[in-house]
């Protein structure tokens, strides 16, 4: 695929960032874009490689030696069409997914795989630049109705399948406005949620009707709900975060990250915060307790709020730097990686357990650690402190919230505490309600949930008509 030759006379080249000084100054992306005869040329560099591992790699399953020589060959508008037959928004992953494709890419074995997730979010963005995205209307209605419950990547992947097949899809969000962590929890600068409101409109122009405001299971029961609808699919998420059980834990200034980061994504969003009080890391020491990407966001939107200091503690060990390839490729591999937040400034340690939050006067102020050992125990006087006025959890999430929806039917749960419904049928232990995405897999990726909203489609309408041609 792309030039024979490509791999061997191109060198990688990726997009760049604004420098850092420019881009912690406001919320806006800083993602700088190649040209297009950048993209082409990076394109180029695909190879023939027999066995094209990044389509494993990938979960939704791009085509990618198929668009990389499209964009190669100048055919830009065939490889929109080639990558939306298997992503429904490659402008959300072609931003914010940490690119699994590109770990199996066989010139990764070289630390030099295509720039897939730059090439793919390339080709979106000029396809609405020329627009050659357009909503696709369903020649003829099914007659039958399907109700949606989160408007996460998950269900609108979901919604717009079935939308495009004919079917009446009611959409219902309990938030002002749709999108699920990719509004409320991702931010910003790390992608614009103008992003969002484009496929919102497309997909309204298609025929999904979109319910915002709305919490199932508080506002209405499902029950009551599902007694419309000849189909409902569960995609809310997996939304209870994982707590740090120590003393001092509900002193003034210890958050979880999810508080954190979507007060500030309603503010940029010109979104009321809620009753609650403001969060905000400005002139503080912060202390970000987890080392993923949820941390990760805590620490650029810490810093874009002028935090004094960041520090970001991880329990698990520091990872190696480079992975051994002959072990790994092309699984996703335990290496050192670091985001552009953690570029921006801040402190990073590893092998660190939080014993204790300390407070004055009922406020935050520093918080106890000890360094552990490869059985996560605390290692003999190795116990140290750290000043702090914010401590934000970013320790990940167990399961979906049980109280209110998913209690009210019952609804069997695996032993995580996830909605039990298999990778086939997606099918709950309740007729005719469907569950998809982090609610049934537990917290995992966007493109994940992307993936699994495609299929979930799939079985409602093979289950509504006795036949599907959507895609799995």
């Amino acid at each position: 695929m792309g030039k024979p030759t490509g791999f061997l006379e191109v060198e990688r080249h990726d997009r760049s960032y604004a420098p850092v000084e420019e881009r912690i100054s406001n919320y806006s992306e800083f993602l700088r874009d190649m040209s297009a005869n950048e993209v082409v040329e990076q394109a180029s560099r695909c190879m023939d490689c027999g066995i094209p591992f990044c389509h494993t790699g990938c979960p939704v399953n791009n085509q990618i030696p198929d668009w990389n020589d499209l964009v190669y060959h100048n055919d830009w508008s065939k490889a929109c069409i080639n990558l939306h037959s298997t992503n429904n928004f490659p402008e959300f992953t072609g931003r914010i997914c940490p690119a699994p494709c590109e770990e199996s890419c066989t010139l990764n074995i070289e630390n030099m795989p295509v720039t897939i997730r730059t090439i793919e979010c390339a080709i979106v963005d000029r396809g609405f630049a020329e627009g050659w995205i357009q909503p696709q209307i369903a020649e003829q209605k099914s007659g039958k109705k399907v109700a949606i419950i989160g408007a996460g990547p998950a269900g609108l992947a979901a919604a717009q399948q079935l939308a495009r097949t004919g079917h009446d899809v009611h959409l219902f969000e309990k938030n002002l406005k749709a999108g699920g962590l990719l509004r409320y929890g991702i931010p910003d600068f790390k992608m614009d949620k103008a992003l969002i409101e484009r496929r919102v409109e497309q997909m309204q122009a298609e025929g999904v009707t979109f319910h915002f405001g709305a919490h199932i299971g508080v506002d209405t029961k499902l029950v009551d709900l599902q007694s419309g609808y000849d189909a409902v699919l569960l995609t809310g998420g997996s939304e209870q975060p994982r707590d740090l059980p120590v003393e001092g834990r509900s002193l003034d200034g210890a958050h979880f990250a999810m508080e954190f980061l979507t007060q500030q994504n309603r503010r940029n969003g010109d979104e009321p915060i809620g009753s609650v009080d403001p969060i905000l890391a400005t002139e503080k020491h912060v202390v970000v307790i987890g080392g993923g990407d949820t941390g990760s966001d805590c620490i650029g939107t810490s810093i874009r709020q002028k935090a004094a200091k960041v520090t970001q503690l991880e329990i698990m060990p520091k990872p190696p730097e480079q992975p051994d390839k002959g072990l790994t490729w092309p699984d996703w591999p335990n290496r050192m990686r670091t985001s552009s937040s953690q570029q921006e400034g801040v402190t990073r340690d590893f092998s660190v357990m939080t014993t204790k939050i300390n407070g004055e006067n009922g406020k935050v102020t520093s918080i106890s650690c000890a360094r552990v050992d490869d059985k996560f125990q605390p290692i003999e006087g190795s116990a140290f402190e750290l000043k702090a006025d914010l401590v934000l959890l970013a320790m990940g999430f167990v399961h979906p919230v049980h109280e209110g929806m998913l209690s009210e039917l019952e609804l069997t749960r695996d032993p995580r505490g996830n909605v039990l419904a298999n990778e086939q049928q997606y099918a709950t232990s309740v007729e005719g309600i469907y569950a998809a995405g982090d609610m049934r897999r537990g917290q995992s990726l966007v493109v994940w949930a992307i993936r699994e909203g495609r299929q979930a489609a799939h079985s409602v309408d093979k289950y509504l008509m006795g036949e599907t041609l959507l895609p799995r």
